[in-house]
């Protein structure tokens, strides 16, 4: 009687073990062979391994460089941009609202940054 009520007790987790065993069962008889599988795949794995070796070799024929080469050209697109010239040159006698304005505004500019 003792190990029929210990039975009974464990009755839930006996029931999953014996469902998964035969879960895990039918999967090995029903699926497929390792072999199979390869067999069908094997042009996707040539190729993702040829893919890898080609990304090592070039990443050993090129290193990284240490500095881009177009920080430089973008650091003076930059300044030419935040910095325009000073001074518009116009022909003689000839005087435009911008020229006026634009003295006051390099004195706001430089007003502005002295305040940063």
């Amino acid at each position: 009687m003792e190990i029929s009520e210990k039975l009974l007790k464990f009755k839930f987790h006996i029931s999953i073990a014996v469902a998964f065993s035969l879960a895990i069962g039918s999967l090995i008889y029903v699926a497929p062979r390792f072999l199979d599988v390869l067999a069908y795949f094997w042009p996707l794995l040539l190729s993702t391994a040829l893919f890898l070796v080609a990304v090592i070799v070039f990443n050993k024929a090129t290193p990284l460089a240490t500095e881009a080469p177009c920080e430089m050209a973008g650091e003076v697109l930059l300044d030419f941009v935040a910095c325009p010239p000073e001074v518009l040159q116009h022909p003689a006698g000839e005087s435009s609202k911008s020229e006026d304005a634009q003295p006051e505004a390099a004195d706001e500019r430089s007003k502005s940054e002295e305040n940063m």
